[in-house]
């Protein structure tokens, strides 16, 4: 493998050269196929080892814009900024585009755990601070603080089962973080994840349909895309919203 130094001030500790023996192929397009993500809508949670994105051309995360604050619904100020960080480093942005965290992965995992993955809230409580702790033991600022290298360091030792502290283990721990991270930015966008329809964009999918002419199947790839989730469809809105229609006297759907 040829070793690549994408950024600036980090020496030899590429991201290639800290993912060397855990990548097969580093790139984030053969990381996405390897994922079986290529073509699909949405996606389910994945239990993927040895995979963490490479070859990106982020800079740390310290250095990309904040994004404006809003309000959490399950974790705390500080968990999500330390998930934000790890996102970035799982589908960094790069020159194929932006990546986990222009899609709002965290928006993502933060509503699930108030709702559908509420069981793993405690997980990521514990989790998320253990990593800060090590990181501050062991480099003496929190994860989101720390250089890229360092962080994805981190991550590997947590990928191996090297630090202690998470439930039900650090691999476990490290697989629950990718998978959601990959649902997050690649979700219908209803869930909040996917913002502006980046991850379907980076599949190349070119949106719901409820149906295809001859011309549309023959396009394949290139069909341009409508930037429209499955709820944007009468025939997929929710529940509670077929129960206002039915109510204010329109036709409802099953």
């Amino acid at each position: 493998m040829n070793k690549k130094n994408n950024r600036s001030g980090i020496g030899n500790n590429s991201k290639s050269d800290l993912l060397e023996e855990s990548l097969i192929d580093p790139s984030r397009r053969n990381l996405l196929k390897g994922a079986g993500l290529v073509g699909a809508a949405a996606v389910s949670t994945i239990a993927t080892s040895h995979v963490i994105a490479a070859d990106s051309t982020n800079t740390n995360s310290n250095s990309i814009a904040t994004a404006p604050r809003e309000a959490l619904e399950a974790l705390t100020a500080e968990e999500a900024e330390t998930l934000a960080a790890i996102c970035d480093c799982l589908i960094p942005s790069d020159e194929h585009g932006p990546g986990a965290r222009e899609a709002r992965a965290v928006h993502y995992i933060d509503k699930s755990l108030a709702s559908h993955n509420s069981g793993a809230r405690h997980n990521y409580s514990v989790g998320l601070n253990a990593i800060n702790e090590f990181a501050r033991k062991t480099r003496g600022k929190f994860f989101s603080e720390l250089p890229l290298d360092q962080q994805n360091s981190i991550l590997l030792a947590l990928q191996a089962n090297k630090i202690s502290g998470f439930i039900p283990n650090g691999s476990g721990f490290f697989n629950m973080l990718l998978g959601h991270t990959i649902d997050g930015t690649f979700c219908d966008p209803y869930y909040g994840g996917n913002q502006d329809f980046v991850g379907w964009d980076m599949l190349r999918y070119p949106g719901i349909r409820l149906g295809a002419s001859e011309a549309d199947v023959s396009a394949g790839a290139s069909l341009p895309p409508n930037h429209q989730s499955a709820y944007d469809h009468s025939t997929y809105t929710k529940l509670a919203d077929n129960s206002l229609t039915g109510a204010e006297g329109g036709d409802g759907y099953a």
